[in-house]
């Protein structure tokens, strides 16, 4: 049997997700989680074979969770289900050490499938999410911007958004100047906005 963890908020989708998964001979639901935080302290608890992640998830995030569990569960695959399937998003997973990246909108005996490659030792990304990744490229952004644009998503001001990332005022409006010129954006709002569109923050 393989063994799996599965974490996601909503509690219909990660119920109706067991449920199906139960299904299959050789899957196992073993444990549920609501949560980042939750989904690492139960894949700690139980170790499963394999943890299906939702990608947006309160308080640590599906590619945040894959990173904790590589270091400190590293035989348990990671496959990553998302309604959010930004280029950004699926470089970052992969980075983590995610060896599933796939929308929510695949058929349950999809997701049984890639669980089981991963549990073999394979990966498996959806074609079109690949495709997308490529078209995308690389953020033009360095990680110091991203993170000062990602500061001022929620429309904080200066000030508040240098305190935040212990720089200068100054230096906060160099970031987001230069960011909003990389991404072709008439100013920060937009700047953001396109980051977000393409999974860079």
């Amino acid at each position: 049997m393989i063994r799996i963890l599965l974490a996601d908020d909503e509690n219909l989708i990660r119920d109706a997700i067991a449920s199906l998964l139960g299904l299959e001979e050789d899957l196992e639901v073993v444990a549920l989680a609501a949560s980042g935080p939750e989904a690492v302290a139960t894949a700690l608890k139980h170790a499963p074979d394999v943890a299906v992640l939702d990608l947006q998830m309160p308080g640590l995030d599906g590619v945040e969770v894959a990173e904790r569990l590589a270091a400190e569960l590293p035989g348990c695959g990671v496959v990553i289900v998302t309604s959010h399937g930004r280029p950004g998003y699926l470089k970052r997973a992969l980075e983590a050490g995610a060896r599933g990246f796939l929308p929510k909108t695949v058929s349950s005996r999809v997701l049984a499938d890639v669980v089981r490659q991963v549990h073999d030792g394979g990966r498996y990304v959806d074609p079109e999410l690949a495709a997308e990744a490529i078209a995308a490229g690389e953020s033009p952004l360095t990680p110091r911007e991203a993170d000062v644009l990602e500061l001022a998503a929620d429309g904080a001001p200066v000030e508040e958004i240098a305190t935040r990332a212990h720089l200068a005022p100054g230096t906060v409006r160099n970031y987001l100047s230069s960011a909003a010129a990389k991404l072709g954006a008439a100013n920060r709002h937009e700047a953001v906005h396109v980051a977000r569109r393409h999974g860079w923050i």
